[in-house]
């Protein structure tokens, strides 16, 4: 496909990248051959652009080994059997698959899936219209987000949030500096923390803590091998159940029952599903039972049938 500047005109680009295309293809030229010369000046947002509008075609990237460069943009597919590195932006029309590791000093982004054997890292965001997959970690400097699912044999983080169109499964950790958000669950070999709020369709399960910021939500239930803690509310259309205390700024609603092996707190009130109970110090000793298996609300909940009540004040 030739690009020229009477279709940029029709396409409506920006005076600046027109004046950028007529400096460097004053004759027009060739839809990869553009990339190509984005690519070599880190044109991230031109390239996007001309993808966007020339549209992703079914053309294969293939490289043997490895590649080191300094920005890479493809209409199409990219695929490599070693280490994908790049220090500045990584942009596919398609897929990007990698037999080992991916990396980028800017942003990943890709118009369906990334795989990668090893680690995905990203000192900006990585973005995927379809999942993102990695044998090890999955690390940006700002957000992720997948149309579909994210899993990481390692752990997930992001300095901004991760979101998901489908589920988000890690083997270690999760943690997002704003929200994570998942369309389906949301599961961790270790703790979920995020600055702002979790929620997941269905449900969220941790080998160990939650944290949130704002608020904890689930579709299904949420079950934690260690604590449970919210900013504001805490809700599950089933069961909540934490190895050690469970605490909310606001309310702690499940539409099954509610069990901690410590103390359960909220600012507000608890409520567990009609005909289901509420357990708090299920891991305490009979000796620390009156200090700790504390059920705290600013009411009496219903169904409390192991802990001690506590008006909050």
């Amino acid at each position: 496909m030739l690009i020229t500047k009477e279709w940029l005109q029709q396409k409506g680009a920006c005076g600046g990248g027109t004046r950028w295309f007529n400096d460097h293809f004053p004759e027009g030229g060739e839809y990869q051959t553009v990339l190509d010369a984005l690519a070599s000046e880190n044109r991230a947002g031109y390239a996007q652009w001309l993808i966007q509008h020339a549209g992703r075609t079914n053309d294969v990237l293939e490289i043997q080994g490895d590649f080191k460069g300094s920005s890479l943009f493809f209409r199409g597919h990219i695929r490599i059997t070693g280490h994908l590195s790049v220090e500045f932006h990584l942009l596919a029309g398609w897929g990007i698959e990698a037999g080992s590791g991916i990396k980028a000093g800017e942003g990943i982004k890709a118009g369906s899936g990334i795989k990668a054997g090893e680690g995905i890292k990203a000192g900006w965001g990585i973005e995927a219209g379809e999942g993102i997959k990695a044998g090890e970690g999955i690390k940006a400097g700002s957000g992720i987000k997948a149309g579909e699912g994210i899993k990481a044999g390692w752990g997930i983080e992001a300095g901004e949030g991760i979101k998901a169109g489908w589920g988000i499964e890690a083997g270690s950790g999760i943690k997002a500096g704003w929200g994570i958000e998942a369309g389906w669950g949301i599961e961790a070999g270790s703790g979920i923390k995020a600055g702002e709020g979790i929620k997941a369709g269905s449900g969220i399960k941790a080998g160990e803590g939650i944290k949130a910021g704002w608020g904890i939500e689930a579709g299904e239930g949420i079950k934690a091998g260690e604590g449970i803690k919210a900013g504001s509310g805490i809700e599950a259309g089933e069961g909540i159940k934490a190895g050690w205390g469970i605490k909310a700024g606001w309310g702690i609603e499940a539409g099954e029952g509610i069990e901690a092996g410590s103390g359960i707190k909220a600012g507000w009130g608890i409520e567990a599903g009609e005909d289901f109970g509420i357990y708090a110090g299920l891991s305490l000793r009979i000796s620390q039972k009156a200090a700790y298996a504390l059920v705290i609300a600013k009411e009496l909940p219903k169904n409390i049938l192991l802990g001690i009540f506590k008006q909050l004040l």
